[in-house]
This record gives structure tokens, sequence and C-alpha cells, in this order.
């Protein structure tokens, strides 16, 4: 791996708004991505040499946490990239011990609904009509990091 993961900052934003438009039809301007900064979610970049070659973003609840974003240059894909943030992120959410991950992908990016089976992601259902431009549905995948009962103990 010739690049490397940070928590994003002030400085990122600029760049990952330029990802964004690269990957996205509705892709998020750089002040929406200020949400990142806050203590209501974290993301992480992956650069090389200092340039930006994708991001992973994910809002947090007090034990579990939505992915929201996850983007790649076409550029820089097929180099790991993606399982990359998505490895430091769930690092990420077991250290905060979060119950939970969800997200939601397009029916038709099977690369990334892949990468997600690949770590333990399952389908939970659609979103009918959930994207825009194209209109398209969402697949909702949820993967449990932490079971928040256990029902094999007694008297719960």
């Amino acid at each position: 791996m010739e690049f490397e993961i940070l928590k994003v900052d002030r400085k990122h934003l600029p760049e990952i708004a330029e990802l964004e438009a690269a990957c996205f039809t509705e892709p998020w301007s750089e002040n929406a991505l200020n949400l990142f900064l806050g203590e209501e979610a974290v993301a992480f970049a992956a650069l090389e040499n200092g340039t930006l070659l994708g991001y992973i973003g994910m809002l947090l609840a007090p034990d579990e946490g939505q992915i929201l974003n996850l983007a790649v240059f076409p550029k820089a894909r097929k180099r790991g990239v993606a399982k990359a943030l998505v490895a430091r992120l769930l690092q990420e959410a077991e250290s905060r011990k979060l119950a939970m991950l969800s997200l939601e992908v397009r029916v038709s990016n099977l690369p990334a609904i892949r990468l997600y089976e690949s770590v333990g992601f399952q389908t939970a259902g659609i979103r009918k009509g959930f994207y825009h431009h194209p209109v398209e549905d969402g697949l909702v995948m949820l993967k449990t990091l932490f079971p928040m009962f256990d029902f094999h103990k007694k008297g719960v």
C-alpha cells in the first residue's frame, strides 16, 4: 500500500468536494462536508504524497454509525483504496464500541456491494427510488459489530 489513511481535517475539504463532483451526480458541497469535522461524524482520507485518492465518512449516533459517503478518484481505483478506507472506518467503529453500521448503495453499484459484503455487511432491504439523477433504488446494508442484546443470557 503506497498511500496513507488520515482523519479528515479542514484542509482536505476542497479536494474532497472535487472528488464528490468527479464521482457523484449529486455531490456534497464543501460546506456540506463540514459535517465530517464535528463530533457527530468522522471521516478518513486516503492520501498519496499529499494528494487525495479517496475518502469515507460516517455519521455517528450513540451506539451506531451510518456510512454516508465512500468515493475514490477513477484514476486511483483498483488499488485497494476503497477497501483500506472501509477497513479503517470499521476499526474506528469498533474502537467507539458501535453496535451496528448501516449504509445505502445504488443497486447497480456491484463493485461497492461486493466490497461491503466482503467485510460482513448484509442486505437488509431496498429503498425504492432512493437515488436521483438517475432515479434508482438504494440497497440498505447492515453490519453488526457488537450485539446490543444477548438473548441467550438468563433474565434478558
